[in-house]
């Protein structure tokens, strides 16, 4: 069982491993070919792969084609740091509603339960 300490460490480390994501992006990296015919061949050829960013900005997707090894690259770290990010959050989310359970049981204990009253009770009848 975890210790109101133990949550606390928990919740700490989660921030910090946040506050070091530098560089992130919500979207996918995606390979593209093309179906082209080439002078004095027979046939459809595939050209690429050419690299895309998208990501959706309200009801539109947004494509941006990745013209360099290091675009490419980049792209592909910020990507997975925005998942990470998203996988953190929700591990700060499930570790907070845990300390919050813990922090409520602890002063349940403390206080003793009070009992129901109705309101009939209240007024003496």
């Amino acid at each position: 069982m975890d210790t109101v300490q133990q949550l606390e460490a928990q919740r700490n480390a989660i921030l910090e491993q946040i506050r070091s994501i530098r560089s992130m992006k919500r979207g996918t990296v995606n390979e593209q070919y093309f179906k082209t015919r080439l002078k004095g061949r027979r046939g459809i050829v595939h050209q690429g792969p050419y690299y895309v960013f998208s990501h959706r900005e309200g009801q539109k997707t947004i494509s941006n084609r990745l013209r360099s090894e290091a675009e490419l690259q980049q792209a592909r770290r910020d990507v997975a740091e925005y998942k990470r990010f998203m996988g953190l959050c929700q591990e700060f989310e499930r570790v907070t509603a845990r300390l919050g359970e813990l922090e409520r049981s602890e002063q349940g204990l403390e206080q003793g339960k009070k009992r129901f009253r109705s309101p009939s009770s209240k007024t003496g009848n």
